[in-house]
């Protein structure tokens, strides 16, 4: 069985549009078929002091379970260069899974829906412009519904 999957990327180190579009590639071999991409959104950081990120919102399909996906994405940012050394600090790749089907968990490595999409304009304003009527499970609110609540200075919550 497929899944419909969106997932959120973000780079702020370096090409910051090569590495989303190596991310891409990546995905698309590994983990998603039928992959489409959002326009690419430049952002102001949220967090310590770094420069501004590029952000994108993708959606596929995908055989895997969530914790496979999981699996995936961490390797794809770990082969990319994606170092952990400061919370919320730059990186080369950031790889988040928003949703995945209707599939609805959390435990201490996972969450879906991704629990602070609903705060993050960076996230919500290039999945508007993919799917602004996709109605998101749990908060039973469109994508441009929750942009729509943010107040313009938000940027959301680091991540």
């Amino acid at each position: 069985m497929e899944y419909p999957v969106r997932l959120a990327l973000g780079s702020n180190l370096g090409d910051r549009g090569a590495h989303l579009a190596s991310a891409r590639e990546q995905i698309s071999s590994r983990l998603l078929s039928q992959m489409i991409s959002s326009p690419i959104h430049e952002t102001e950081p949220v967090g310590p002091p770094q420069g501004k990120y590029f952000n994108q919102v993708i959606k596929g399909y995908s055989s895997h379970t969530p914790k496979e996906a999981l699996e995936i994405c961490l390797d794809i940012e770990l082969g990319m260069g994606r170092e952990r050394n400061e919370l919320w600090g730059p990186r080369t790749i950031d790889i988040d899974i928003l949703t995945f089907g209707e599939f609805h968990m959390e435990d201490e490595f996972l969450k879906i829906p991704h629990p602070r999409l609903s705060e993050r304009r960076f996230v919500l304003g290039p999945w508007a412009d993919l799917e602004p009527d996709f109605n998101i499970p749990v908060w039973g609110k469109t994508v441009q519904e929750l942009l729509n609540a943010l107040p313009y200075s938000l940027e959301g919550s680091p991540g």
